[in-house]
């Protein structure tokens, strides 16, 4: 992992410090709260309907299980004793009190984390694969990257108040668990002919009311000439992005109406006049950060499969579990595993503190003291012996963490919608909480097998809805919640946008809607399809039939 230097230090101690100060001028009325509002949201500080949320980054989703500790204690002292973590592979609070909010950025800075640039118009928490570093199908580890261009973009003078926010996703992998596609920037590790790593270059993605996948605008970019790549396209953006309506204000907007092929090649023009200026690191730089993130010193195992196949044989729900939530490592016996946080009727994405605890301990027992964040609002052990997987799963049980459902129906992802979020026009969690209890039989949940719903309670388009094999979008419909249903989105490779089939539902029936679209992908389905498959190979009208009774 990466250790902060004594600049990143420095910062981060100087900005808790500075948000001290601003805090005491607000209690004591020397600041309104509109001229507050630009100086804590540059801390991470909304308000939301009830209450202050503290918005943390966990950069490129990677935690130690101190920092895990850490921000247990955080949910504990100055929360309600949980946390939410994010599509963004951050952790919210929505409860801490104004006064104290100083007091939790500096223990945050104690275990090297902060809030910076977790709000604002500018280049967002940095996220990517969170298989990374571990994954077998990896061609590098992209979490190198993700912090260099994490520490470029920290406070970068000409990009710290850009059109709109900006995001960042990398992928290391074939694989895209990351969901490239779908961000302003997308990049995905690969190597030329001769083996030399580079990146293919993505630009102009997004969800929210104009949701648009990205479009590759360089096939190769050489790994030594990423930044002052990223600083080409950010100055087009910067110089010709809209700032007179925030809603056409990001970066899809300004491809879509130059069109990928000349926005690419003023990013061309711009990085020629910039690409000898010291921009990029120098080698022994990228070297010094590589070595942070050196893979731990994993001994190849026996994958020890005749003792879990035993353990498994005589524990269904333990066999059910390796299925669905261990992933392939790249080192010989040994394997990554999620851990669900959507346990049956829970709220996707929240973890309590004594579970972030128990996560914490556990590991440190048998995961190198290291744990991810997953984009799906999961965590993750990335270093686990396959011997040690009984043990594990029968430490989870008890914390109602071992739920065997992920990339499953109940694997729901969901914003905090109309429950905190003043943006909201919906509800969001009583849906997937209610979606989630009608599929309540595991034999059922696996026989529906690789399926993703995915739930926003507003155009903004938190829950990643575009993207979900099930989207569901919360609207305001006189005044009422009213769920849209859209099919056939996918955030992976394959990303492709989801479509809206039809009139929306009230709360009590979008869960039978769901139910209705399930029952005609099973109908349909041959034997190896999942259910995007099936839907891509019979269209949406099978379903409209379904649910409306018309095409």
């Amino acid at each position: 992992m990466y250790a902060y230097d004594t600049y990143d230090r420095a910062i981060v101690d100087a900005r808790v410090e500075e948000f001290r100060e601003q805090v005491g001028r607000r209690l004591r009325g020397e600041l309104t709260e509109e001229e507050f509002k630009p100086l804590r949201l540059m801390n991470g500080l909304y308000l939301q309907l009830h209450a202050y949320m503290l918005r943390v980054a966990i950069p490129y989703g990677t935690l130690s299980s101190n920092q895990l500790r850490r921000l247990a204690h955080i949910a504990r002292r100055y929360d309600k004793g949980y946390g939410h973590f994010t599509t963004r592979q951050n952790i919210q609070y929505n409860w801490p009190k104004l006064v104290e909010t100083p007091d939790m950025l500096a223990e945050l800075a104690d275990v090297e984390m902060h809030a910076i640039q977790t709000s604002g118009n500018c280049i967002r928490n940095v996220t990517t694969d969170h298989f990374a570093g571990a994954a077998a199908d990896e061609v590098a580890d992209p979490r190198p990257y993700a912090e260099l261009i994490r520490q470029w973009s920290s406070f970068h003078p000409e990009f710290s108040f850009l059109p709109r926010k900006f995001k960042i996703a990398v992928t290391g992998a074939p694989s895209d668990r990351a969901a490239v596609k779908w961000h302003d920037i997308g990049l995905v590790l690969k190597r030329d002919d001769t083996g030399q790593i580079g990146f293919e270059v993505l630009a102009g993605g997004g969800m929210g009311r104009t949701p648009v996948i990205g479009k590759t605008i360089r096939d190769f970019l050489p790994e030594k000439d990423l930044l002052s790549y990223l600083e080409a396209m950010l100055r087009i953006y910067n110089e010709q992005g809209r700032r007179d309506n925030k809603y056409k204000a990001r970066i899809k907007i300004l491809v879509d109406a130059l069109g990928a092929d000349k926005y690419a090649a003023q990013v061309e023009a711009e990085w020629e006049k910039i690409r000898h200026q010291p921009i990029d690191v120098p080698e022994e730089e990228i070297a010094r950060i590589q070595a942070y993130f050196s893979p731990p010193p994993l001994p190849v195992l026996d994958d020890a499969a005749a003792t879990v196949d035993a353990f498994a044989a005589e524990n269904g729900d333990f066999s059910l579990w390796v299925a669905h939530n261990t992933h392939a490592h790249k080192v010989p016996g040994h394997v990554s595993v999620t851990i669900s946080l959507k346990p049956h009727g829970g709220i996707p994405g929240d973890a309590t503190d004594a579970q972030m605890d128990l996560v914490a301990d556990l590991a440190d027992a048998y995961s190198q003291g290291e744990i991810r964040v997953s984009h799906e609002q999961n965590l993750i052990l990335p270093h686990v012996a396959r011997k040690d997987l009984p043990g594990l799963w029968q430490r989870l049980l008890p914390a109602a963490l071992a739920s065997a459902n992920a990339g499953l129906i109940t694997d729901i992802i969901a914003c905090p919608g109309l429950d905190y979020c003043a943006l909201a026009n919906a509800r969001s969690i009583p849906i997937a909480q209610e979606i989630a209890n009608r599929f309540d039989d595991m034999k059922r949940i696996t026989d529906i097998g690789a399926l993703k719903i995915k739930i926003s309670g507003c155009i903004n388009s938190c829950g990643h809805h575009h993207a979900g094999h099930i989207g569901i979008l919360g609207v305001d419909r006189k005044g009422k919640e009213n769920y849209q249903i859209m099919l056939g989105g996918s955030g992976a490779e394959d990303a492709s946008k989801a479509q809206l089939i039809g009139p929306g539902f009230d709360g009590e029936a979008i869960v039978d809607a769901v139910e209705t679209v399930v029952a005609v992908y099973l109908g349909e389905r041959t034997e190896e399809e999942i259910f995007l498959d099936t839907y891509r190979r019979i269209g949406p009208d099978p379903f409209k039939e379904a649910l409306y009774g018309t095409h």
